[in-house]
């Protein structure tokens, strides 16, 4: 068995994962990582088929009690998280989340998500117009956040004047899903949750007296085998929806306008419009994931993955940034070029759990990136911009640039 030597929550490591995460992938397909407990999986083949493997689970408690697998039971201190989280997309399996995700799917079509491309448009043209005084911005606060926060606001019928809330609940609750979160950010997202949780209710009683438009309206009246979502599975869709459908677009902005400042040749080739936005995004996300790691669990004895067996009760960890800079799926993949039609990374995972808002992120970041190019050509960096001490979700604290209009 090969063992980790490597410190996933080491800052030094937060900062750059790459070199790092090379070695592990080129020393074995599989490592075994003591301090999280997870085996890790390196490769880009075996990732993928780990995420369409159904022996394995995002969560066991459809097949088995968490003391038959082994698992450390949940913390009640972080109950209010754990009440919020039970009826998450992310944290279901078939038939509760073939249910769930049936009844959602329909608002994010590829036609349905097609119909967004105007008002998406206009939401960051009518952002950038209104920094035109400013000579320079933070990307993330600025631009990225406000942007991405109007549309899922807009698609599920959320008022927009709470998007500062919303921001704020989301980034202390997703801290829940890092390999070393503290006792003080489990309490930070437990009382997050605790007021989404309050804030969505009184959503969900809005519109069950007034219908209005947008998907939460629709999670309220909409009946599934003849029964209604209950409130709790409203609350919980409502949140993820929100918090997914913002996080990763952000980090992947800000990740990726990062590295066409690094690469200003790539920047070129998009500005002088030899590459589309929309080819240029999926080597954003290959590059520098938003995602690095999706957990599952063994729900079958003698499982083998990615050539090890492995036992019931034992968990994995899927390495999405070594999977995309796996030189057996990528040719030259430390390199970053715009041009390079990648649209086989992992950056929005497979299997049961792809990413349902997938069409929306593509299409989000394919015109913020359009939006940028085009009243920002000539931008460039104002420092280099500092990661945020996480691994799991990654992205940078914020991101300075000079517009140079």
């Amino acid at each position: 068995m090969v063992q980790s030597l490597i410190d996933l929550s080491s800052r030094e490591f937060i900062q750059d994962p790459y070199p790092a995460l090379n070695e592990m992938r080129e020393s074995d397909r599989i490592i075994f990582d003591e301090p999280s407990h997870l085996w890790m999986v390196t490769r880009h083949e075996d990732v993928r088929a780990c995420l369409r493997d159904r022996r394995l689970g995002r969560v066991y408690d459809h097949v088995t009690t968490t003391e038959e697998i082994g698992a450390t039971p949940h913390d009640p201190r972080w109950e209010s998280f754990w009440k919020v989280e039970r009826h998450s997309l992310l944290e279901l399996e078939p038939p509760d989340h073939t249910r769930l995700r049936r009844l959602i799917s329909k608002a994010f079509t590829v036609r349905a998500v097609e119909a967004l491309r105007r008002p998406a448009t206009e939401i960051a043209a009518s952002i950038l117009a209104e920094l035109d005084d400013r000579e320079e911005i933070d990307l993330l606060a600025d631009f990225a956040q406000p942007y991405s926060v109007r549309i899922i606001t807009e698609l599920l019928g959320v008022p927009f004047e709470d998007h500062k809330d919303l921001l704020d609940w989301s980034h202390r609750m997703v801290k829940m899903y890092e390999l070393n979160t503290s006792d003080e950010q489990a309490q930070s997202a437990a009382d997050a949750a605790a007021s989404f949780d309050s804030y969505v209710r009184g959503l969900i009683h809005f519109h069950r007296d007034k219908p209005r438009g947008g998907l939460v309206g629709e999670l309220v009246h909409t009946e599934v085998d003849g029964e209604r979502l209950t409130d709790e599975e409203i609350v919980s869709t409502t949140i993820v929806l929100l918090n997914a459908g913002h996080e990763a677009t952000v980090n992947t902005m800000g990740n990726g306008i990062t590295a066409f400042m690094n690469h200003r040749d790539e920047w070129h080739r998009v500005v002088d419009g030899w590459v589309a936005p929309a080819i240029a995004i999926e080597e954003m996300v290959r590059w520098d994931a938003p995602l690095q790691l999706f957990e599952r669990w063994v729900l079958e004895d003698g499982i083998e993955v990615a050539g090890t067996k492995l036992g019931f009760g034992d968990k994995i960890g899927m390495l999405f940034g070594s999977a995309n800079r796996d030189p057996r799926a990528f040719d030259d993949p430390d390199a970053f070029l715009s041009e390079r039609h990648a649209a086989h990374h992992i950056g929005f995972g497979g299997g049961t759990h792809h990413c349902l808002g997938a069409p929306l992120a593509r299409l989000e970041l394919d015109v913020g990136l359009a939006a940028l190019v085009h009243a920002a050509p000539n931008m460039e960096p104002i420092a280099q911009p500092v990661r945020q001490n996480a691994f799991t979700i990654h992205g940078y604290e914020s991101v300075p640039i000079a517009l140079n209009r």
